[in-house]
């Protein structure tokens, strides 16, 4: 429906009467409850969200527009009172401090808020039944309180939900965080993983618009919709020859089925064993702290993880942020130097100012983004739970700083599950820091705009999994679930909803090593999947069944069996004679063919070599250095 309004013609959403705006006007004159209509216009395709008194002429009467700040002069409203414990208490330790909200003209109530300033709603009850809302901007100022005498606000929020998320605070159920449909970089590229068609559902609508939230705790949801709107689409396939594998895989290609036709003849999975964590640390330094052999090191993590009192000082060396050669000294100035470049970048982003920000919507949506993740990360471990505990602010800052460190990724969703292990075991901002991009130099691809990495990711998982495991293969394809999409929360965090969080700890540490082979955590997923394949046909599960099934495997999966197999796994293809050079590419061990090529005996010896390592490893404790896996 259109309307007149200011002179300005107006696309009608929503309109509800008998909603009443309650000054709590105490020292003056005014009346403390002023009836009117609240409704959702679209002006110029911008929509907003609008109260206007029910004594003017609704249609007609100005609007005026809700701003922290309006001309000069403005004088602090403190008439009202909004009767609820604001947002900014429930996310303390990250939010700025609440400021009151002059309102030009207090006698004009009428208010016109751009959903895309809309940063919070509360939905709360009277004991006489009616409901009442209090909005709040991305300012964190909240609006006079809304008493819809004559209820709506279900109708109000399904209306809402039209134009932006409204998510549940994990700490109170009333109140609702918004966020625009936009919101970040991975919503908008999952859409483009083709794997979903616009569909009206709300499962679907928040599939598309929220996958990490839906991913991460939905599929037990699925309804058969999906099975038509996770089907990839029919299109000829396009195929690649061994002779060019640098072409990049077309979008509609079905992930290298094509040279990969029957079963690969493989051999029995060898017996793997795994070994006591590493516990030792100072026998492995030269008198100037130097790593006299980084490869044993990383071959005894590989085998059994690290003693959790030697993490902090290990995992700097795994991910990047102590070279292996440095000396004791040369730690000590590289520490020093990343202070100052960590605190330098902090203080970029700490100095902006409300106004500046307001003018910078990705900074803006940063940050949005940030507080709501860091409301919902591992609030169950004691590092960060509570509303006042200093670990959450360790957290916010620490990625609200990675965003001034790679402004052109920024945050996106699930970032903080990668942080919040390693801030657990640094307990240091800045040690914390530095360890993160590192690991991000091993995943950022992850998180990017195109997801062209988890394309590829979940292309290359298909091709590992057609050679061990053609019939589990077929049976996926025969329940339209060979695209494997049920992994890919698996791949973009590297497990860390898998697994209970100290198994996390292992399992990232092991995988660190990058031994004993390139993506082996997609062998872990191999691992996973063949763990469960007896499960999945035998019970002959469909679709929807297969995706509740895996969602939930979580917390219920055993680490140390799942890393005999993956390791296992790697060892039976690696000792296969014809391996099909698209698996050794995923492996990383495809060697062009040279004019000296290895004689039998040689390779042989190669594989003789692998496997009485890979059996013996696990007895290894002599901290000298010996031969690593290739």
């Amino acid at each position: 429906q259109r309307l007149k309004l200011n002179g300005q013609i107006l696309q009608l959403i929503f309109e509800k009467e008998g909603v009443y705006l309650h000054t709590n006007a105490k020292r003056s004159n005014q009346d403390t409850s002023i009836p009117g209509f609240i409704r959702i216009v679209e002006r110029a395709g911008l929509p907003a969200l609008e109260w206007s008194p029910l004594e003017h002429d609704s249609r007609n009467a100005p609007a005026v527009l809700y701003s922290k700040k309006d001309g000069d002069g403005g004088e602090e409203d403190t008439n009202f009172d909004p009767g609820y414990e604001p947002d900014w208490a429930v996310i303390s330790t990250v939010k700025k401090e609440r400021e009151h909200v002059p309102v030009k003209n207090s006698g004009q109530w009428a208010f016109s808020l751009p959903l895309s300033e809309l940063y919070s709603l509360r939905r709360s009850r009277f004991s006489l039944g009616r409901n009442f809302l209090v909005l709040t901007s991305r300012g964190g100022h909240p609006l006079p309180p809304l008493h819809f005498h004559r209820g709506g606000t279900r109708e109000l929020l399904r209306a809402l939900q039209r134009y932006i998320i409204l998510d549940p605070s994990p700490l109170d159920g009333r109140l609702f965080l918004a966020y625009p449909q936009d919101s970040g970089t991975l919503p908008q590229s999952f859409d483009r993983l083709q794997f979903l068609d616009d569909g009206g559902i709300d499962l679907v609508s928040r599939f598309i618009h929220d996958p990490y939230a839906t991913t991460f705790g939905g599929f037990s949801k699925v309804t058969n919709f999906f099975r038509a709107a996770l089907r990839p689409p029919e299109s000829p396939i396009h195929t690649r020859t061994p002779q060019d594998p640098s072409l990049p895989p077309q979008s509609d290609e079905e992930p290298g089925f094509e040279l990969i036709t029957c079963g690969v003849e493989l051999g029995p999975k060898p017996d793997v064993t795994r070994g006591p964590p590493l516990d030792k640390w100072e026998e492995f330094l030269d008198s100037e702290g130097r790593v006299t052999c980084p490869e044993k090191i990383k071959e005894l993590v590989f085998r059994g993880g690290i003693t959790h009192s030697l993490r902090k000082e290990v995992w700097k060396f795994l991910l990047g942020f102590y070279p292996w050669n440095s000396t004791a000294k040369e730690r000590e100035d590289i520490l020093r130097v990343k202070t100052d470049e960590y605190f330098r970048m902090k203080v970029q982003w700490k100095s902006v100012s409300e106004e500046q920000e307001m003018r910078n919507s990705l900074l803006r949506g940063y940050r949005s983004l940030i507080e709501r993740d860091v409301n919902r990360t591992d609030r169950h471990n004691t590092f960060f739970s509570g509303n006042d505990n200093p670990g959450l602010t360790l957290l916010h800052d620490v990625l609200m700083t990675y965003c001034m460190y790679n402004f052109d990724l920024g945050y996106v969703q699930g970032m903080s599950d990668l942080l919040s292990p390693i801030l657990f075991v640094t307990q240091n901002e800045v040690e914390s820091f530095w360890c993160l991009t590192g690991f991000m130099e091993l995943v950022h691809q992850n998180f990017e705009e195109s997801q062209e990495a988890m394309k590829q990711q979940l292309l290359q998982l298909s091709i590992l999994l057609k050679a061990l495991d053609p019939e589990l293969c077929d049976f996926l394809d025969s329940q339209d679930s060979g695209s494997l999409c049920f992994c890919f929360r698996w791949l973009l965090i590297w497990f860390k909803r898998e697994f209970s969080f100290e198994d996390i700890l292992t399992l990232w540490e092991v995988l660190w090593t990058r031994l004993p082979c390139e993506n082996f955590h997609l062998l872990i997923a191999c691992s996973i999947l063949e763990s469960q394949r007896e499960e999945l046909i035998g019970s002959n599960h469909d679709f929807n069944t297969i995706l509740k099934h895996i969602n939930e495997l979580t917390m219920k999966l055993d680490l140390q069996s799942v890393l005999r197999g993956a390791e296992a796994i790697y060892l039976q293809l690696f000792l296969c004679k014809e391996l099909p050079v698209m698996v050794k590419q995923v492996l990383g061990l495809y060697v062009p063919p040279s004019s000296e090529d290895e004689s039998p005996d040689s390779q042989a010896s190669e594989t003789q070599r692998v496997l009485s390592q890979s059996q013996e490893g696990a007895a290894a404790s002599n901290p000298a250095c010996g031969p690593s896996y290739p």
